[in-house]
């Protein structure tokens, strides 16, 4: 029998296989820690002590929300401060045109040319956004008195530098998609939000330590931490699959027979979108409502407006809960209109000589898989509106000091479970790579002639 040491070919393409993983996973580690670093690199000008007060300020608005995806890059104001934010904005508008704007909607149809055509409008997008938002950020903290020489000269540094490290973090992310493992836009968000565990953990174990917090109140907190994760990974992976069966075919003088196989649906098919922007819809107002009352004078009636308007909207409030869970649950069904078509999930399965048992192909069918996929879409938006309202009702009406929000937790367990799928499917395509060629190998004796 043919074993490594008699089969230099084998041996050569398992070294191969672990040459390539590890430089994957290396080059994924250097990436991560390049953006670590740029995190703390601020912008030239700024009032380091005037900044770390007024994040003291705001907590619960919509710079905490960025902040946690930066990873506390944004209370630095460092070159990352933006982080990946204006891409993800600029990937969601550009995907929302090629379903409206005919236009784009042929270029989409195009398939590799229209993806690569699309993911190019989306680049030019992301830095008209960076542009806009770097200016808005530097002029907006020049105005809170961080900066240590106020004027037109800061506004445009603090410009160019933001949107600058926005762009090298797109450009970052698109090469560990490509030359490492995972999504690399959402390995940077991971990244982030993963640098505040130590600081997350060293706060509660002091709080045990002082006796601010009993310590089996921290041991239940630490198990269902555990527990939602579980129910998150489990409600994750779970799919509604629908049978689907394929006609005979005859290609030429052969008959080929029918198969059976079928469409998975996921409970949660929006993902994280939908909490992401119903933090940022609601943190805005509360935000801009804050920033002015603090910088207004007197007791004029829109300052006391503007000072409601920011308690009312803050973290925990009656009346953020509510708007923030209602604002979950419209995009949740939104998003999933805008990412899947069952009209043209319907065409393409009756082109394909496919369809769905005691079910009439075409229209018949897309009224089935629209029926299905929109009650999906109410279990997964009630679970998605469950797991991000718990931690704020722990953190408003428990006093827990809880770091992760339901946005950054589902974010961990999404983007977690996406790497190993991809670390996996890279293990098999090697492995199967391996065992082909130990297949031809033992075909064939050692003097070149089949056995």
């Amino acid at each position: 029998m043919a074993t490594q040491a008699t089969n230099p070919a084998l041996a050569l393409g398992e070294a191969t296989r672990f040459t390539e993983m590890r430089y994957r996973l290396l080059f994924l580690l250097g990436a991560l820690v390049v953006y670590r670093i740029g995190t703390f690199v601020p912008v030239p000008g700024l009032d380091m002590a005037a900044m770390a007060r007024l994040f003291d300020q705001q907590q619960g608005t919509i710079l905490g929300l960025f902040n946690m995806f930066s990873g506390g890059a944004l209370a630095r104001l460092s070159i990352f401060a933006m982080g990946v934010m204006p891409y993800i904005s600029a990937s969601i508008i550009i995907q929302m045109m090629a379903v409206v704007v005919p236009t784009m909607a042929a270029v989409k149809k195009e398939g590799e040319a229209g993806r690569r055509k699309l993911t190019q409008w989306t680049r030019y997008f992301t830095l008209v956004l960076a542009i806009f938002q770097g200016f808005g950020a530097a002029t907006a903290f020049q105005n809170q008195g961080v900066a240590l020489h106020p004027g037109w000269q800061f506004v445009m540094i603090g410009t160019v530098t933001l949107a600058t490290g926005t762009m090298f973090l797109t450009w970052l992310g698109e090469q560990i998609t490509e030359r490492g493992i995972g999504n690399g836009i959402s390995m940077i968000i991971l990244a982030g939000i993963v640098a505040g565990l130590p600081a997350a953990i060293g706060g509660t174990l002091e709080q045990v330590r002082s006796g601010e917090m009993n310590p089996a109140f921290a041991i239940l907190l630490v198990l269902l931490m555990a527990a939602v994760t579980a129910f998150c990974v489990f409600v994750e992976r779970a799919q509604r699959r629908i049978p689907v069966n394929y006609a005979k075919r005859q290609v030429g003088r052969k008959m080929y027979a029918g198969q059976t196989s079928h469409l998975p649906f996921k409970m949660n098919m929006s993902g994280v979108i939908p909490p992401i922007f119903a933090s940022s819809l609601l943190l805005f107002p509360a935000t801009l409502a804050s920033f002015f009352a603090s910088g207004a004078t007197g007791e004029g009636t829109w300052q006391v407006a503007l000072q409601n308007i920011a308690a009312a909207l803050g973290y925990g409030q009656p009346l953020h809960i509510l708007i923030y869970a209602a604002l979950i649950i419209f995009f949740c069904f939104f998003y999933t209109a805008l990412v899947f078509n069952s009209r043209e999930t319907a065409e393409n399965l009756k082109k394909g000589g496919a369809f769905i048992p005691g079910i009439r192909p075409g229209q018949q069918t897309a009224e089935y898989i629209d029926k299905v996929l929109t009650r999906l879409t109410v279990w997964g938006a009630l679970y998605v509106t469950g797991v991000c309202l718990m931690p704020e009702l722990l953190t408003a009406y428990a006093r827990v000091p809880f770091y992760f929000g339901g946005t950054s937790l589902l974010i961990l367990v999404v983007v977690a479970m996406d790497f190993m799928a991809q670390l996996q499917a890279h293990m098999m395509s090697h492995q199967y790579e391996g065992l082909m060629k130990k297949a031809n190998l033992r075909g064939y004796g050692r003097s070149g002639s089949p056995r």
